[in-house]
């Protein structure tokens, strides 16, 4: 567990949350794609942390480190192995791989989500 949400509720809550709104590069077939930035974005406001990079042929990756461990939620949209540069990035650069009414969409979605999933659990 790290912080109040567990990495499983945080991936699962993405997933739901992922779409045409959160990203223009967004299919049925490839949920993660075109998600790195934004998702690096609301996975730190959620874990803190810091916001990497690593170059990969087309472009740019973003992706989190939080606790000294690397957490990609968007691997999943490569169908190749990624090496990580672990190159160190900022908020500002990630804001770049996407815009203010994506990252603001898909915030509100994962964290509806995640206070939902709690709400359920509570006796």
């Amino acid at each position: 567990m790290m912080g109040l949400y567990t990495t499983d509720e945080i991936i699962d809550a993405l997933f739901k949350a992922w779409s045409f709104q959160s990203s223009s590069k967004w299919s049925k077939d490839n949920p993660a794609n075109g998600q790195c930035g934004v998702t690096a974005l609301v996975v730190h406001d959620l874990l803190g942390g810091k916001i990497n990079k690593t170059v990969l042929p087309s472009g740019w990756h973003f992706y989190n480190v939080v606790n000294g461990t690397r957490i990609d939620f968007t691997s999943s949209q490569f169908s190749e192995e990624i090496f990580y540069r672990d190159v160190p990035s900022n908020r500002e650069e990630a804001f770049q791989d996407t815009n203010e009414e994506q990252y603001r969409y898909l915030k509100e979605r994962v964290l509806d989500d995640l206070n939902y999933m709690h709400e359920e659990n509570r006796p």
